[in-house]
């Protein structure tokens, strides 16, 4: 049966996030929304992904790892990996490649990682938002060569997404393009999204934004997570289902 799913929050550890959206937080809000299928992609890093690893499962939500990239062009690209371990192996090269400009908390906002209990573990000294040194044409290939999939993120927003930096949505080896509203519209007109399969997801910074865009995948737990809710997503299986979303 379909399940509901959820591919873009925040948590504590983006510095425009909130300090109150730990991931507990973020899994037990999304637990109450009957969301089966959560991802967790803050800003350029995974570092919260391990509490979130820890969390979800005993809610009966399956976690998505992975991040919000930056790439140099300044657009934002969910990141999806099929475990813990390949997120944090490409968290950690995303951080060698970030522009390194010293977060200012008082200024942009706390950046900390916690542990599954909300206890802070530590903070990240450099801004987050800033881009990547690698580009919109480089980052499929990337993320594939960590096992991920890569979905363009908010094409219809009017900042750092790809109409507001190209102009237009490009070609590349997205597994679907992510939208507020579909259709997207943005500036007043349509965006032609090539026909990529199209998703919605919450963007959430904030604990009441938790569940306002998710969407359904047509596919059974057993399928996305054949080793159970502490095993990783099967991207493969991911990537058939989203195929079957509207385009």
């Amino acid at each position: 049966m379909p399940v509901l799913a959820d591919f873009h929050n925040h948590s504590c550890l983006s510095p425009c996030g909130s300090l109150e959206l730990s991931p507990r937080v973020l899994a037990e809000l999304a637990s109450r929304k009957n969301i089966n299928v959560l991802a967790l992609t803050d800003h350029n890093s995974s570092l919260n992904c391990p509490a979130f690893a820890r969390v979800c499962p005993p809610l009966g939500i399956l976690p998505v790892f992975g991040m919000e990239l930056t790439t140099s062009e300044e657009i934002h690209v969910l990141c999806l990996f099929s475990s813990l371990e390949a997120s944090m192996e490409f968290s950690e090269y995303a951080y060698s490649i970030l522009f390194p400009f010293p977060n200012d908390p008082e200024v942009t906002g706390d950046q900390v990682y916690v542990d599954e209990n909300d206890l802070i573990m530590g903070t990240v000294a450099n801004y987050l938002v800033n881009p990547l040194d690698l580009s919109v044409d480089e980052i499929g290939s990337k993320a594939g060569g960590y096992g991920g999939i890569v979905i363009p993120a908010h094409v219809d927003r009017p900042y750092f997404s790809m109409t507001s930096q190209l102009g237009v949505v490009v070609k590349g080896p997205w597994a679907a393009v992510e939208c507020m509203h579909i259709p997207p519209v943005a500036a007043g007109s349509p965006v032609d999204t090539l026909g990529y399969p199209l998703t919605t997801s919450s963007d959430a910074h904030h604990p009441e934004q938790v569940g306002r865009r998710s969407f359904m995948l047509d596919a059974e737990m057993e399928a996305l997570a054949p080793d159970g809710l502490s095993g990783g997503i099967d991207l493969a299986v991911l990537r058939d289902t989203l195929e079957k979303r509207p385009r």
